[in-house]
């Protein structure tokens, strides 16, 4: 069976080049207004899934907050360790899979980090694990593109030059699901990648909410928690477990 996209894609030290623009000032920003809004404890323990390199679970912790970071990327994991302490741990974990049962009080998935899966019952299993690890009450929050949004103003090529390297990346619609196709002229070594992102509505997941046992809360349209519109970039979203 062929290596699933995202498991070579999000390995490569490339995908950090390419959206390297999503700084530490931007995360601290979106980070400050949801703590404002959540009003999380100060002991409460929180879980940050498809953390990445972590730059969301260092600031966190920075701020008081015992966190665990989860990623399938064996190289974001082993990055992310070095910010490891005490309150701060990061595993190499695949989201679909339970972690710890009833133990969370907060749950993140940020930087459109969902919605890579083939089908509904992988989302509705990744959601269902992180609902089984948090707290009765435990909130889940989910950063997500505004799919409207993203059709509307699909650009189907696109190139970028960052640090000397080239990409050429195509983007088209299939199926449901924006897809890149990422070419990249690392000073003359190439290599292809694919990304793949289900485009949900907020409609889609208030049923992927229903279906998974999650009870949707609150959304937002950008990372001041501004109202959400046809217009807006992101789709933030707040749910609880019942």
């Amino acid at each position: 069976m062929p290596e699933k996209w995202y498991r070579n894609w999000f390995n490569s030290p490339y995908y950090h080049i390419l959206y390297n623009v999503h700084n530490d000032a931007d995360a601290r920003f979106f980070i400050n207004n949801l703590c404002t809004f959540l009003q999380p404890d100060a002991d409460a323990k929180i879980l940050d899934v498809a953390c990445g390199r972590g730059r969301h679970s260092v600031y966190l912790n920075s701020q008081g907050f015992d966190v665990t970071g989860i990623d399938l990327s064996e190289a974001n994991i082993q990055y992310a360790g070095q910010f490891a302490n005490e309150h701060l741990k990061f595993h190499i974990h695949d989201m679909r899979e339970v972690l710890y049962l009833n133990y969370f009080d907060l749950a993140l998935n940020l930087f459109t980090s969902f919605g890579y899966f083939d089908t509904e019952r992988d989302h509705l299993n990744a959601l269902t694990a992180v609902r089984k690890g948090l707290k009765p009450r435990g909130r889940l929050v989910i950063d997500y593109f505004n799919s409207e949004h993203i059709v509307r103003n699909l650009k189907p090529q696109e190139h970028k030059t960052i640090e000397g390297i080239h990409f050429n990346i195509n983007k088209s619609v299939r199926q449901s699901k924006v897809i890149k196709h990422i070419e990249i002229d690392d000073h003359g070594t190439f290599s292809t990648y694919q990304e793949e992102v289900s485009l949900f509505s907020l409609a889609d997941f208030r049923q992927l909410f229903e279906l998974s046992g999650l009870e949707l809360e609150a959304h937002f349209g950008d990372y001041s928690l501004n109202p959400f519109n046809a217009d807006s970039e992101r789709l933030i979203l707040i749910a609880h477990k019942g």
